[in-house]
């Protein structure tokens, strides 16, 4: 599981500006979810693009709240293959219990079956059972993986456009904010030059570097 940042001391609520708190809302956390990990990821980020005004601000903001959906989706991937796995094995037994079962007796070996799946999930006895059971057909965790990923290749697929999806956004407020400093770099060594200065001289703002817009 791909968890988010975790540091030893809890992180304050951010780093902003006083004048730019009003830019950032309270964070929207689904239950289970921890305060101090996304503030933690919510740090890192603006330390790192080191916003120097509102609109900046504005584009880290969104930055690094599309970085916790990152993480947030990658963790309810991981949670949904665990739930899906319950699934692979009910399919699994089914194939083996239900072979060659009479049809007056397949509604009853189909509860039977059901309710091995749900001693798997449950009963860590019942499942080094059913996966000592499952491998003397040849049946082993990679192949209970693959039935996972059949069953849940559907719901896998949304995940997937999510996460791309807010990837794409990131990189695009990432590119927004390289633009923006080069227009101020190239509009603050236009005023240098008019009042003689050396075109070398150091501007406040630095360009992000361009490995990051390719998320390397």
């Amino acid at each position: 599981m791909n968890d988010p940042v975790n540091l030893t001391q809890p992180q304050s609520a951010s780093i902003l500006p006083a004048q730019f708190e009003a830019l950032c809302p309270p964070p929207q956390l689904l239950p289970g979810e921890n305060i101090d990990h996304y503030h933690a990821v919510q740090v890192a980020i603006f330390r790192d693009i080191n916003p120097q005004s509102a609109i900046e601000w504005l584009l880290a903001i969104d930055i690094a709240e599309l970085s916790w959906e990152m993480q947030r989706y990658r963790v309810l991937r991981h949670r949904l293959l665990s739930i899906y796995r319950q699934k692979a094995i009910e399919m699994t037994l089914r194939r083996i219990d239900l072979a060659g079962i009479a049809p007056d007796f397949q509604d009853v070996a189909e509860i039977y079956t059901i309710n091995n799946a749900l001693d798997w999930q449950l009963d860590a006895s019942a499942a080094r059972d059913i996966e000592a059971r499952l491998r003397s057909y040849g049946l082993d965790q990679h192949a209970i993986s693959m039935e996972v990923y059949v069953q849940a290749r559907e719901i896998l697929s949304l995940f997937e456009s999510l996460l791309n999806g807010a990837q794409l956004r990131r990189l695009l407020l990432l590119k927004e904010i390289n633009n923006l400093r080069r227009s101020n770099m190239v509009d603050l060594a236009h005023v240098a030059s008019r009042k003689g200065q050396p075109s070398g001289a150091k501007f406040p703002r630095r360009v992000l570097a361009d490995e990051a817009l390719h998320g390397r």
